[in-house]
């Protein structure tokens, strides 16, 4: 099994990795990070590319060990793509951090987590930076 983080480089990211972390921990289960790039924009805020990656693969590897796995891929519907992992690793959850959307920016633009939330066939916890991540079991 495993627990699929759903990750940006912000601090809302980080905060779903904290808890992912935790999870994977105390399940033993294996890490798969996601991080999505719209399209072919490769250059978008968020989406790890060289040193960047490297460091979070060396911190993962410091927390978690040899059971991480980091996702890059590339598409123009960021939930499909974070769900279509989750499916393809057997996932017993997905954690995702939220961040505060007025009513209008979530109808002009849609929001991720939502879809998420609704349309994930496991679990999803979703978390705010500042929350203390502690397993649940």
């Amino acid at each position: 099994m495993s627990v699929v983080v759903g990750y940006r480089s912000d601090e809302y990211g980080e905060a779903a990795l904290e808890h992912g972390v935790a999870r994977a921990n105390a399940t033993d289960d294996t890490l798969t990070v996601v991080n999505v790039s719209r399209d072919a924009d490769l250059d978008a805020p968020g989406f790890l590319r060289g040193f960047e990656l490297e460091q979070l693969r060396q911190r993962l590897h410091e927390l978690v060990g040899s059971k991480v796995s980091i996702q890059q891929p590339v598409g123009a519907d960021t939930a499909a793509q974070i769900l279509k992992v989750v499916e393809d690793t057997s996932a017993s959850l997905l954690v995702i951090g939220l961040r505060p959307r007025s009513p209008v920016g979530k109808f002009l633009m849609g929001s991720t987590a939502q879809q998420l939330l609704l349309d994930s066939s496991v679990p999803v916890l979703a978390v705010k930076p500042g929350q203390v991540a502690a397993a649940v079991l």
